[in-house]
């Protein structure tokens, strides 16, 4: 894969699908996001503990995309992303088993989503990031020429990533209010909601 992207033209194409996925995956994140602000605010369903827990880890993986659109693309940026992925795996993983089997005190929090439940659905998004950067790896491959390119190479794509950078950060600062007018400052739960009997 290095000797193709030796080639100008097929740098420019590799970088440019290098920022076109950070974006689309930024763009698709954002729309979740947004989502579940929407049924917090307009339906009023609260968050349980650990779905705010997801909600962060989403903001994690943005945080890594948003860096890489800021400074550069690198692979320490990308670490943070999939650390973060790996972090909703886990927390979704685990609402799924202790919600897996329905009983008082323990049902999946919320509405569902074409019949699946917030935490099914955020295990099914972190395995769709993962699989994500794996299948970017495997193309782009690991060429430093990636690592040297800069958003403002790509005037169009890196001012709309940039808006989009300042939506997500929006919405985070958004939730961290919500947080801690549901929560305060002390642990937060939500009413009828236990994580343990």
């Amino acid at each position: 894969m290095s000797n193709l992207l030796d080639s100008p033209s097929m740098l420019k194409t590799a970088i440019w699908l290098n920022y076109a996925f950070l974006f689309s995956m930024m763009f698709v994140i954002a729309g979740i996001l947004t989502a579940a602000m929407v049924l917090q605010y307009g339906f009023g369903e609260l968050p349980c503990p650990l779905c705010l827990l997801q909600r962060l880890a989403m903001f994690g993986v943005c945080f890594g995309i948003i860096q890489s659109f800021r400074t550069g693309f690198s692979y320490q940026n990308a670490g943070v992303s999939l650390l973060f992925a790996t972090l909703l795996l886990v927390i979704a993983a685990r609402q799924t088993v202790l919600d897996i089997y329905p009983r008082p005190g323990h049902e999946y929090i919320g509405s569902a989503v074409l019949g699946i439940h917030m935490p099914v659905w955020s295990i099914i998004i972190a395995l769709c990031i993962l699989t994500a950067y794996a299948l970017k790896l495997i193309v782009l491959g690991d060429s430093k020429h990636l690592t040297e390119s800069k958003a403002s190479d790509l005037p169009v794509i890196g001012s709309i990533a940039n808006i989009l950078g300042l939506y997500v950060v929006a919405l985070c600062l958004v939730n961290t209010v919500s947080v801690l007018l549901q929560c305060g400052l002390n642990e937060c739960h939500t009413f009828g909601y236990q994580l343990l009997q």
